[in-house]
């Protein structure tokens, strides 16, 4: 079960607002190191927190990226075009940063592993592993399969039966025509068009 929505609006405690700002700054700053890892971006991030302290994470000089920023949308340079980073800054530990980016690898090296790439380096019981895990992602995937065809069949089926439907209700107005036309034929007789227009004989 899904959390409940949170309400968007200044936490009065001041203790739950500290830990509230705490975590979701560690959030953002994580978020924005993934970011530029993952995705080869140049992020850059800055935080000031009630008190005045300052977090930032960049993935690339900073001074440069602001210099871009301002290019882009067109600022002036700032006087004070040196922009010193606080210590207090830093983003995580370097123990922080070294698990992640282990865990990018390992998540890099499992995608690579799961499309048959760089299998040397895993043994007997790893191969096995990944072999489960490939047999069942198949049969989930020949599942899902059979859905997809299941309800496209369902769907022709439906869409079949009412055209044939329509088909009959066209055929059955079609033969109500026809028959009212050769009935109004057979009343006429063939001097009805000389009994209507005598003077044209």
């Amino acid at each position: 079960m899904g959390r409940g929505k949170v309400e968007l609006k200044r936490i009065e405690n001041p203790t739950s607002r500290q830990v509230t700002f705490s975590k979701r700054r560690n959030g953002l700053l994580k978020k924005a190191f993934e970011l530029s890892v993952l995705c080869d971006a140049e992020v850059a991030l800055i935080i000031l927190s009630p008190s005045g302290k300052i977090y930032q994470f960049a993935s690339h000089d900073i001074n440069r990226t602001i210099a871009m920023y301002r290019n882009q949308v067109s600022l002036p340079e700032s006087n004070n075009s040196s922009f010193r980073r606080p210590t207090t800054m830093k983003f995580g530990s370097d123990n922080e940063n070294e698990e992640l980016r282990r865990s990018i690898d390992n998540l890099d090296r499992r995608l690579k592993n799961l499309a048959g790439e760089e299998l040397d380096m895993l043994g007997m019981q790893e191969l096995k592993q990944l072999e489960r895990q490939l047999k069942t992602g198949v049969e989930r995937i020949r599942s899902q399969i059979g859905r997809v065809v299941s309800e496209n069949i369902s769907s022709l089926k439906r869409k079949h039966k009412a055209l044939q439907e329509e088909n009959s209700r066209l055929q059955k107005r079609f033969h109500e025509l026809h028959c009212a036309d050769h009935a109004s034929s057979r009343i006429l007789g063939p001097n009805a068009y000389m009994q209507f227009f005598p003077s044209e004989f």
